[in-house]
């Protein structure tokens, strides 16, 4: 029987690197049962499809939302990411949501694509709006290219919610602006979680938009009685893949207020250079024990320990400002003691 829904929770489908797609399936089917308002993908360019995954797991499914966190606005021609999305809509009876983001600049420079900026992303983001309301594009000549002719029917009218993904101050604002809902990331403290919330409705209220229309969603680590393995790779080898990356990072610092020293010491040590690949899916664990000496413990702000301690973490969340809480880092079965224990609580 599936329990009482709550909506300000959601968790990720297929956290970190997996090889093993159709676990997807079991992990939707359990996160509704478990009373999940939504389940988030985060694409990647393997077995991670956005499309594919996401309809797998609306399919086997009969209430649970389901959205990207994140594909992006340039890895598919605007009309193709239409379609997948209006597919995935119509396919589920309307739940399917849209997490963009700008895409990682090395991982754009590798797949010679280009960078996106504020006016590429805003207009995307409009054009596929307009294709989903069943309306023509014609003619159209701007950042995101020449689309001549695109339409995907008049009888179209798909309303499907768009979320930014991101978290510098800057973007933040123009989220605000643009975009129904803000899934931030990782690891923000909550002083950066309240200047994020600060952000969005800043700039939601210079578009004159209602602040409170644009939700923010705040992404928290989760793990119950980890053992010191889960420690490493769950916490340390996540943090440490995201330091690792030039330019991905320093805006999270930037919104925590952290010491940009502290990033500088961790890229130039031996270990994380002797690593060829994303830490998270190729370190060993002896290469995690030494690379956790180089990450402060308040750099590491989750929801780890007994199922009570995971569940308080996630009610001062929602306290800070959260409107709602993306679990990540565990499967719903792996974090479904910490959900008996929130409802108890």
């Amino acid at each position: 029987m599936t329990a009482t829904v709550l909506p300000e929770l959601s968790c990720y489908l297929l956290p970190g690197h997996t090889t093993t797609p159709a676990d997807a399936i079991a992990e939707a089917r359990l996160a509704e049962e478990l009373g999940l308002g939504k389940a988030w993908l985060s694409e990647r360019f393997d077995v991670k499809d956005a499309g594919v995954i996401c309809a797998a797991a609306l399919a086997v499914t009969s209430r649970i939302h389901v959205a990207t966190a994140a594909t992006n606005i340039h890895t598919r021609h605007p009309l193709v990411l239409a379609s997948m999305c209006a597919s995935l809509h119509y396919l589920s009876g309307g739940r399917f949501e849209l997490g963009l983001a700008r895409g990682v600049a090395i991982r754009n420079q590798l797949m010679g694509l280009p960078q996106v900026g504020n006016a590429r992303l805003a207009e995307g983001v409009e054009l596929l709006r307009k294709l989903w309301r069943g309306e023509m594009v014609l003619g159209h000549d701007g950042e995101m290219g020449k689309l001549p002719y695109a339409h995907l029917g008049n009888w179209m009218h798909a309303e499907i919610p768009v979320h930014f993904v991101g978290f510098g101050p800057k973007s933040l604002r123009f989220a605000g602006a643009h975009f129904d809902g803000v899934h931030l990331h990782t690891f923000l403290s909550h002083a950066g979680l309240a200047r994020a919330r600060a952000l969005v409705r800043e700039g939601a209220s210079d578009a004159g938009r209602d602040p409170d229309a644009v939700k923010i969603w705040s992404v928290l680590a989760t793990t119950v009685d980890p053992t010191p393995e889960d420690r490493l790779r769950k916490l340390i080898a996540r943090m440490a893949t995201y330091m690792q990356a030039p330019g991905y990072i320093e805006p999270l610092l930037a919104l925590n207020g952290w010491d940009p020293a502290v990033l500088e010491r961790f890229r130039a040590s031996e270990v994380v250079k002797s690593i060829a690949g994303g830490i998270d899916s190729v370190a060993t664990l002896e290469q995690l024990e030494q690379i956790a000496g180089l990450i402060p413990s308040d750099w590491l702000p989750a929801a780890v320990g007994t199922p009570a301690e995971c569940a308080a973490a996630w009610k001062a969340e929602l306290a800070a400002g959260a409107d709602g809480i993306v679990i990540h880092g565990s499967t719903p079965q792996e974090f479904a003691p910490a959900l008996a224990a929130y409802r108890a609580a």
